[in-house]
């Protein structure tokens, strides 16, 4: 099965619809489908439900989305970069459900896994408990929290060979291969693809199983969400 295509418009074709789910990879700008966002951008397909992490900047990851109107409902842990986000969700333009991250993580990974709920202590006496099932194991309060999935997963590596393989570089992994995992159709841009069998196993952070289409991205710009640097001196 060839799963190697020219560009992410060739990858995309015949997977997106008005209304679907899309679950995106990277924290904050790091580790984002840079080529992903930009040509579901350009298709116009709308109201859509994005489960990411985040919500980009204004105008740079899934800040494009928004910037177009796009997206009708985010799954996130933090969007507080991305003031057209504030703007849409104060006015009622956009809809938002607000995850702990660390329950994010772990109902996009259960969701992948096959598991369609979990009991946490976190949020347990907040807002967060509101309307969901507490129950006690061992005299201490949890509530139960559902799996999450994806009609697309959009997702960033560094490296693939060409049945799927993934590796992820430093820090760019975080959401990327949980977010693999969720989707009914995987999509990943990479930045190199080499010959099946050359990645040693060992190294492999995605098994490309989960991958069924791919293809190398371009023009990166890699953008860092806020540089922080040390003044001059010892």
């Amino acid at each position: 099965m060839n799963k190697i295509y020219e560009s992410a418009k060739s990858a995309l074709a015949d997977t997106l619809f008005d209304g679907m789910t899309i679950a995106a990879g990277g924290f904050g700008l790091c580790g984002i489908p840079e080529n992903l966002i930009s040509a579901i951008r350009d298709s116009r397909v709308k109201n859509l439900t994005v489960i990411s992490n985040n919500a980009g900047v204004n105008d740079f990851g899934l800040g494009l989305l928004l910037q177009t109107g796009q997206i009708k409902k985010m799954i996130s842990s933090y969007v507080g970069e991305n003031k057209e986000f504030e703007r849409q969700y104060l006015s009622g333009e956009i809809e938002l459900e607000f995850n702990p991250q660390g329950t994010l993580a772990e109902r996009i990974r259960a969701g992948g896994s096959g598991i369609p709920g979990f009991y946490t202590r976190t949020g347990v006496g907040t807002i967060v408990a509101e309307g969901k099932e507490h129950k006690y194991f061992n005299g201490i309060e949890y509530i139960l929290e559902t799996a999450l999935t994806a009609d697309l997963a959009i997702v960033k590596a560094w490296e693939a060979d060409t049945r799927g393989n993934l590796i992820y570089r430093k820090t760019a992994r975080n959401f990327n291969p949980l977010v693999a995992m969720a989707g009914k159709i995987t999509i990943v841009e990479v930045e190199e693809i080499v010959e099946a069998g050359t990645i040693d196993p060992d190294h492999i952070h995605t098994p490309g199983i989960y991958v069924d289409r791919l293809f190398r991205g371009s023009n990166y710009e890699k953008r860092i969400e806020q540089i922080t640097t040390r003044k001059g001196g010892a």
